[in-house]
């Protein structure tokens, strides 16, 4: 049975959660973007699609790859993380549902319908980042989701020859708490939400 989270935990992933720009000096380790992975992979997805990818951003060479597709404002915040994910779409995630979804035949529900495919890689590749920032949060790491930058630039530098085309980017470290900037309000139940 699924228990509701207690404050402590629910402050780590949402109420007290912030998104960073400045990045203290301590690391990422390989084994904790492993086991952020393992963790985030758990989330749903349409009939267990998992049409994202990550390429997890850490070295200096990558850095200084992934830097001239970054707007001004991104630069050097993401030079200064860690780690910084770029999370991707595989365009044919469909060729995995065999193997992801074997009770049925899901590939063909993709292969026949190109706008239903990109449809439910984009929407479920989003979710996906999502979820690894709240795993990320979970780890005790903190993130910086952000847009900012060149798609093209990105997908020619990082995916020339794949499948995979850019969504979005999440910078990943500890977080400075004296770079952040005040919270932003947000949409009232009543502005948000209807009950039908």
């Amino acid at each position: 049975m699924t228990q509701a989270l207690d404050t402590a935990a629910l402050a780590t992933l949402f109420t007290e959660a912030r998104t960073h720009n400045g990045w203290t000096s301590e690391p990422v380790s390989d084994a904790q973007l492993r086991q952020l992975y393992d963790i985030a992979r758990m989330g749903p997805t349409s009939a267990n699609c998992s049409p994202a990818r990550f390429v997890f951003v850490r070295t200096p060479e990558g850095k200084a790859r992934l830097k001239p597709s970054l707007s001004a404002n991104n630069a050097e915040k993401t030079m200064a993380a860690p780690v910084t994910v770029i999370v991707a779409t595989d365009k044919l995630f469909y060729d995995r549902l065999p193997t992801l979804f074997p009770h049925a035949d899901a590939r063909s529900w993709f292969t026949s319908s190109p706008e239903l495919a990109q449809e439910t890689a984009f929407r479920n590749s989003t979710l996906q980042g999502a979820y690894l920032i709240l795993a990320a949060r979970s780890l005790g790491l903190d993130a910086g989701p952000m847009s900012g930058f060149d798609k093209a630039k990105v997908d020619a530098e990082f995916f020339t020859g794949t499948n995979f085309t850019s969504n979005f980017l999440v910078n990943l470290g500890h977080g400075d708490s004296s770079k952040l900037f005040g919270r932003l309000p947000r949409l009232a139940f009543e502005d948000a939400c209807q009950l039908a």
